[in-house]
């Protein structure tokens, strides 16, 4: 089908009477209406070269069809398609700068490349970006802190606050043996709470049992979840929490403390001393 349009001359003049009928001629002429079909076939190649969608060149070239370089241009349709693909580019490196078509156009952003995601080169991510490489051998690395050193230092360190060594070993061997079986923090603290054994074993109330498991496996209130008192002394022992920054807990060391059994000490007493039936009569005078 010959169009009155496919000619420079001819494209010309359909253009300038657009111009003149007003803005609604483009929506109203059934030959502007053939002019963006041709066009959109014209450029349709071109805008999947770019990898942009096909109806991108009619779009662009709508955009030039609309000025006045165009128009008075000795070959409009030679001006139209360097427009389009002088556009086309732009919307290309558009999307891949992320950045707006007109930010594009300018020579000192479109010269940078494409951007790159991390999913794109996880596999590659040292080779990439040096920076993020990791020396496995690296000897200054501190190592993680393991179960057996974390459960160590919460002895000392009931230790250095007023706990028998003996009875601190006791009670968290106890209660790690405990946590093990039960394999939460949480079941672990509610079966340790109804355990009588273990408080007959230190000889301690139940009041200060209760703070003992707080203390050593975390408040279990889902309040403190994510506080200091909600993690307990073995998990922040375990995700690396220095000794020293729990004794700058001064409540902390001070529970600790308040806990530690009392040792009652006791003078031997021989029955068959003379002395004690006298003490003992003397008391009964007395009373």
């Amino acid at each position: 089908m010959n169009h009155s349009f496919e000619t420079s001359q001819r494209l010309r003049r359909l253009l300038t009477r657009l111009r003149v009928f007003g803005a609604h001629a483009w929506e109203q002429d059934p030959d502007a209406r053939e002019l963006m079909v041709f066009a959109a076939k014209k450029y349709e190649a071109l805008a999947i070269k770019h990898h942009l969608d096909p109806s991108a060149g009619a779009a662009a070239a709508f955009e030039a069809m609309r000025t006045y370089a165009v128009r008075t241009a000795d070959d409009p349709w030679a001006v139209v398609t360097m427009a389009v693909n002088v556009s086309l580019i732009a919307e290309e490196r558009a999307n891949g700068l992320l950045c707006s078509v007109d930010k594009a156009r300018r020579p000192e952003v479109s010269k940078h490349h494409d951007v790159r995601r991390f999913c794109d080169t996880e596999a590659d991510l040292p080779s990439f970006l040096p920076s993020l490489a990791v020396d496995p051998f690296d000897s200054d690395e501190t190592p993680p802190t393991g179960a057996y050193e974390a459960v160590d230092a919460a002895i000392d360190l009931f230790t250095a606050l007023g706990w028998p060594r003996d009875t601190a070993t006791c009670a968290l061997d106890f209660i790690t043996s405990r946590l093990t079986e039960c394999g939460s923090r949480l079941r672990a603290h509610a079966a340790l709470r109804r355990d009588h054994s273990a408080r007959a074993l230190l000889d301690i109330d139940q009041e200060a049992w209760s703070t003992v498991l707080r203390i050593v496996l975390g408040n279990p209130n889902p309040d403190e979840f994510c506080t200091t008192s909600g993690r307990g002394v073995l998990l922040r022992l375990l995700t690396g929490d220095p000794v020293s920054e729990l004794l700058d807990d001064d409540l902390l060391v001070y529970e600790i403390a308040q806990t530690a059994p009392t040792v009652k000490d006791a003078l031997p007493v021989d029955e068959d001393d003379p002395d004690h039936d006298q003490v003992q009569d003397g008391d009964e005078v007395n009373v």
